[in-house]
């Protein structure tokens, strides 16, 4: 999320569990044992049974993102497995820490080698980054803020970005928007669109949701009619997407069709899903 200070960037993120399916119980003992090794398992809680977030300070080491010491131990990143990761400021991380993330956010797990052995924790979580346009927490109007912004935006590598799903603006609430009654979407009703679109998707795929299907369970599961394939090569080219964007688009517009209850992806989908690749404009 790109946005200007003050515009609910960090609040967004903290609802953002509130909507997520509960844990199974196979799910819920696997955090339950990554906690339990790491010495953070409320005894009187016993089984972790509510999603995890985990927030780190931009101050963290890499050791603590992804996970260390002379006893390996697990990092933020695996605390986080099948949870949510925020990282506020993403930014003010230091660049050699994100870049750790790389492998972690592809595979899913992180192997943390000593002279004595390895050890793999798993680290299947969500991340979601949230950020200012400047250091200042604003943008200055014309090519002086675009110029500071796209210098703040270097900070973070293109290969990092390419693996986030969805890049978004948060724009500056206007007063009246502030000051009139809320007729949003409650986390309520959005937590049952979630569950209806994984009840959708449940026959063609099963457990498994739309942001673990591979290129090839892709081609099969989403044939793009004409005017679909179309519009998506046209953003391949003149956007300069690479072949991760490409199935990341793939996955987004199929979960945007499955939310509508649509059996096939059409163009709207794919148009819908290339405006989140705000950040590949950029590059």
């Amino acid at each position: 999320m790109l946005g200007p200070a003050g515009t609910g960037k960090t609040m967004m993120a903290k609802a953002l569990p509130g909507i997520l399916p509960p844990m199974t119980t196979e799910q819920a003992i696997e955090v339950t044992r990554i906690y339990s090794s790491a010495g953070e398992l409320d005894a009187k809680e016993g089984l972790v049974s509510v999603r995890p977030v985990r927030s780190p300070h931009h101050t963290a080491s890499a050791p603590a993102i992804v996970g260390g010491g002379v006893v390996p131990r697990a990092g933020e990143i695996s605390l986080a497995h099948h949870g949510v990761l925020f990282l506020d400021e993403l930014p003010e991380f230091s660049r050699p820490v994100l870049e750790t993330m790389r492998q972690p956010l592809e595979d899913h797990v992180v192997t943390i080698a000593r002279a004595h052995g390895s050890v793999r924790f798993p680290a299947s979580f969500m991340l979601v980054a949230a950020m200012n346009p400047t250091p200042r927490g604003d943008i200055a109007p014309g090519e002086v803020g675009q110029r500071e912004m796209d210098r703040y935006l270097s900070r973070l590598s293109g290969p990092l970005l390419d693996r986030v799903d969805l890049h978004v603006e948060a724009p500056a609430v206007p007063w009246k928007e502030l000051s009139t009654a809320k007729t949003g979407t409650s986390t309520a009703q959005m937590r049952e669109q979630v569950l209806k679109a994984r009840d959708f998707s449940r026959p063609r795929q099963g457990e498994k949701p739309n942001a673990r299907l591979s290129g090839r369970e892709l081609d099969v599961m989403m044939v793009l009619d004409d005017p679909a394939r179309t519009l998506l090569e046209q953003a391949m080219v003149q956007l300069g997407l690479s072949a991760r964007a490409y199935d990341k688009i793939r996955r987004v517009s199929r979960t945007i069709a499955d939310i509508e209850g649509a059996q096939s992806v059409r163009a709207e989908h794919i148009a819908e899903a290339v405006q989140y690749r705000l950040l590949d404009r950029r590059l």
